[in-house]
């Protein structure tokens, strides 16, 4: 193989490499980002809502990215909550609204197939700050 075929080739392929490491860091930065902006909207941890929803079994009827294990398919998939506009078909998807819900759906729909879990404040605002991190 010639030199300059040879020179050619790993010009190549370092570029590949290097927009792939281009690609991680700006994925790493955005959900920073993310991260960040949710916890700040929410005032809660995304770490300690990720455990908050294992504890409560969210995962048992909804699919949940992130989570292990949460496959359910009785309610709504979850992906992508962080960019829709209503939860539920009722409410503006803002930060107050979302803990309201997840503390007592009962209340905002009587009769929907979320129960009343007796989720605390902190532990709303905790797992509304890990949904707000799912974007797809």
């Amino acid at each position: 193989m010639p030199y300059s075929l040879r020179f050619a080739l790993l010009l190549v392929a370092l570029s590949i490499v290097a927009a792939i490491a281009s690609g991680i860091v700006i994925y790493g930065q955005d959900y920073a980002q993310t991260r960040t902006t949710a916890e700040q909207l929410t005032l809660g941890h995304v770490d300690a809502g990720k455990t908050a929803i294992g504890r409560y079994g969210c995962g048992a009827c909804h699919k949940i990215p992130g989570i292990r294990g949460a496959v359910g398919e009785v309610g709504p998939s979850l992906a992508g909550i962080a960019t829709r506009s209503e939860i539920a078909g009722v409410l503006v998807n803002d930060p107050p609204n979302l803990i309201r819900w997840l503390r007592h759906p009962q209340q905002i729909v009587p009769g929907n197939g979320m129960p009343d879990q007796g989720i605390t404040d902190r532990e709303a605002r905790d797992i509304a700050a890990y949904l707000y991190t799912v974007r797809r």
